[in-house]
């Protein structure tokens, strides 16, 4: 037993008879090199985020209270399209997302995340008070935040080669609401879409936006690696249901074919 090699004892452990191992050779690198395994991960999620507050603080604080992320609990999003929702259960999660991540033979990696059901992704956002606290004083900036959203797909990206993360994602907002206090201005029924949605026709394929984004270190205008923000592209309809003035309502806006482009970031400490 003393010169028996490893893996021949561990077979004679396991009750395979010494005929058999006569059939058993031992693979080289050569051969090894050959063999994969599956390509990838994939992660089917569910969940829902709730934070009583965040707090971001420099000399003074910014507050934000009340915090949930999950699903609208609504099946009425973008009535107009006449979404079949009736398969749907409505309810508080984030859910219905599929998630495939891949590493490539360059070191690349593929995030790809969507609907299981090849449809939408639901999102509800919902806020409390976001609050300056300073040492004497404290303003209310923004408060009562809401929307409900829907996300076709998504892909983030990591380029070993340029040392880039790519994000693209394309959204659509059904309802966004929200006051600003200090300002007295409050904003109903903001509802974001892809340039080509047209009320009066809407088809699935125009519904979303897309945003397209880089994100990467790079030097600011000191010459000081920074974080760097490229949006690549962004065109999109926007209406606005009601804008609130001094709590009266001042009339409704629509921005047609709004486009942001050649747009860069550069985001450092000071």
């Amino acid at each position: 037993m003393k010169g028996l090699k490893p893996t021949l004892l561990a077979l004679c452990v396991a009750g395979v008879q010494p005929a058999a191992m006569a059939e058993i050779q031992m693979l080289d690198d050569s051969v090894m090199g050959n063999i994969t395994g599956q390509a990838g991960v994939t992660i089917e999620l569910e969940t829902k985020l709730n934070i009583d507050r965040f707090i971001y603080t420099d000399e003074g604080s910014l507050e934000i209270n009340d915090i949930f992320v999950g699903g609208t609990n609504r099946t009425d999003l973008f009535s107009e399209m006449r979404l079949n929702l009736t398969g749907r259960a409505a309810n508080t999660l984030l859910d219905n997302i599929r998630i495939d991540i891949d590493v490539m033979s360059d070191g690349d990696a593929i995030i790809n995340f969507q609907p299981q059901d090849l449809a939408f992704i639901d999102l509800g956002v919902r806020t409390g008070a976001w609050n300056l606290v300073g040492q004497t004083d404290s303003t209310t900036i923004m408060d009562n935040f809401r929307m409900d959203a829907l996300i076709g797909s998504g892909t983030i990206s990591v380029d070993t080669a340029t040392d880039e993360l790519n994000f693209i994602t394309d959204i659509a907002i059904d309802d966004m609401d929200f006051d600003v206090p200090f300002l007295a201005i409050g904003i109903r029924d903001f509802e974001l879409t892809g340039s080509g949605y047209d009320l009066r026709a809407p088809r699935a394929l125009d519904l979303f936006a897309r945003v397209d984004m880089d994100i990467y270190k790079a030097p600011n205008s000191a010459g000081v690696d920074s974080l760097a923000v490229d949006l690549n592209t962004f065109e999109a309809d926007i209406r606005i249901g009601g804008v609130i003035v001094g709590g009266t309502s001042i009339g409704s806006l629509a921005l047609d074919n709004l486009a942001i482009s050649n747009t860069a970031m550069r985001i450092y400490g000071h």
